[in-house]
């Protein structure tokens, strides 16, 4: 039997930890700098007083944790990405209240305590895990927001998105003011 030179074996196992240390990196998922549903409200707050003299209004968002597939007790989950935009490039506009509903109108989270602002230009997300399947096929979401007389009203959407294997499902659902 021969031997291998211990040069040989110190080089090939060089060569196999590189590749190893490779694959493990490429692997590795990345972490997003903002995680998903990092909003840090409480420094967005503002004092309710401050609003006295700007419009009000509502907005209805339809959401969908699940969806039907093929048959009413096949369903797919899905992860959710609601999306709250400031289309005004001068002024801010203000949420006061964020209120999550399930499919038989019971209310799951309540997202904000006092009204917080959103920057010109800004959008600002909350996204619901497709794991978490409170909310159900028939999930809303009710907005209460104010601006200023001639600022056009915030822009309410929602992404739904699953995959499974190479099947994907994605669609979009749009804010409607209510009031």
């Amino acid at each position: 039997m021969k031997q291998i030179p211990m040069r040989l074996l110190l080089r090939i196992t060089s060569i196999f930890s590189i590749f190893a240390l490779i694959l493990l990196c490429s692997c590795r998922e990345l972490e997003p700098e903002n995680g998903p549903g990092s909003v840090n409200w409480e420094d967005r707050t503002v004092k309710s007083a401050t609003l006295d003299s700007l419009m009000s209004g509502e907005t209805y968002l339809s959401v969908y944790s699940q969806i039907y597939s093929s048959k009413e007790k096949r369903t797919h989950n899905l992860t959710a990405t609601v999306s709250v935009r400031n289309t005004n490039n001068l002024d801010s506009v203000y949420i006061e209240k964020v209120e999550y509903y399930n499919t038989a109108g019971k209310l799951i989270k309540s997202f904000i305590n006092q009204p917080v602002f959103i920057s010109p230009m800004e959008t600002i997300e909350i996204v619901l895990s497709e794991d978490v399947l409170k909310g159900g096929t028939g999930a809303n979401f009710l907005f209460y927001w104010k601006k200023k007389d001639r600022t056009p009203e915030p822009f309410f959407e929602a992404l739904m998105i699953s995959t499974s294997g190479q099947q994907g499902i994605s669609f979009t659902t749009q804010g409607r003011q209510i009031k």
